[in-house]
């Protein structure tokens, strides 16, 4: 990877794992405070914590991984480290995108309603087992994660960097078994529970908005409103997971040269997946924004005090 690649790259993660750790610490953080007050925390805020727990642990894992392939790339690409990374780093992706889903299900089972008998005792289920619900969850990012350990391999390859140089990189692969399996498993059937969940929402959405045209001369009742965040949040999702699928394809099958405007495109994506699942969660919560809010305003007064205590000491 050339120079300007590479100081973009460094750049940019460090940009994104600063502001998605920020991010994501504010959801735990607000979420944390509730359960020490005594609140009862709603399905809804106990997977946001969960997502903001596994954002954080993808954000570190992921500035570790790379940081470590750019500056360290013949300890990274020894065959021990770079498959006990690969598995690691899967770990928080898959159980993001489970999570995603859940969150959908449950935003879902909230504002659609359902009459059919089956459908209403599944309501219900979901509501009242979501720690279980969460912890499965868990337990199928990790079983699609560890088998990563003995489904890779490595092979050396020689790659062209200019016209006169040539050298030997190692080119990891994964078997067709295992990339089949976890893909169907732990990317695949997530966005699709994800993106019938978020259909189900907007249909209803749809229904409703036309109700309260007709019969409130266009002002939307509060629920519809609530139809209306819950839908916008998970379309956003569902947008940034697409996103960053395709791109971790891309990046996984080679398509782009190390300095090529796709790799960099493509590694922005990623980079960038964290934080922006972050601020599209926090927006998408009155309680979290309103936090953001006020966290950010006390960070504005801290600082406005710093630089007025600064310029004093300064004339002094």
């Amino acid at each position: 990877m050339f120079p300007a690649v590479l100081l973009f790259s460094m750049t940019f993660l460090g940009v994104t794992t600063v502001i998605g750790s920020f991010a994501n610490s504010i959801i735990i953080s607000v979420n944390i405070t509730d359960k020490i007050k005594g609140k009862t925390l709603s399905p809804s805020d106990q997977i946001l914590l969960m997502m903001g727990i596994s954002n954080v642990l993808f954000q570190v894992i992921m500035a570790i991984n790379d940081f470590l392939s750019f500056l360290e790339s013949d300890l990274y690409f020894s065959k021990e480290v770079y498959i006990l990374f690969s598995a690691i780093i899967n770990f928080p992706v898959f159980t993001s995108f489970w999570l995603t889903a859940c969150l959908s299900i449950s935003y879902c089972f909230q504002i659609v309603i359902f009459t059919h008998p089956v459908l209403v005792r599944l309501k219900f289920a979901v509501f009242r087992f979501i720690p279980q619900l969460l912890m499965t969850s868990v337990l199928i990012a990790l079983s699609t994660s560890i088998p990563v350990l003995w489904n890779t391999i490595i092979y050396e390859q020689e790659f062209n960097m200019t016209g006169n140089q040539s050298m030997d990189t190692p080119s990891p692969q994964l078997t067709l078994e295992y990339l089949i399996i976890s893909n169907l498993i732990s990317c695949s059937l997530p966005l699709v529970l994800a993106g019938v969940a978020n259909g189900l929402i907007i249909k209803s959405l749809v229904t409703h908005t036309r109700k309260a045209v007709k019969n409130a001369k266009g002002d939307l009742s509060t629920r519809t409103e609530g139809q209306v965040r819950a839908a916008r949040t998970i379309s956003c999702l569902l947008f940034i997971y697409i996103c960053f699928y395709i791109s971790e394809l891309l990046l996984f099958t080679e398509i782009f040269l190390p300095s090529s405007p796709g790799m960099c495109v493509c590694l922005v994506i990623v980079y960038s997946y964290s934080p922006a699942q972050s601020i599209v969660l926090i927006f998408g919560s009155p309680k979290l924004k309103e936090a953001s809010a006020s966290i950010i305003h006390c960070f504005q007064g801290f600082a406005i005090l710093f630089i007025q205590y600064v310029l004093n000491s300064h004339c002094i």
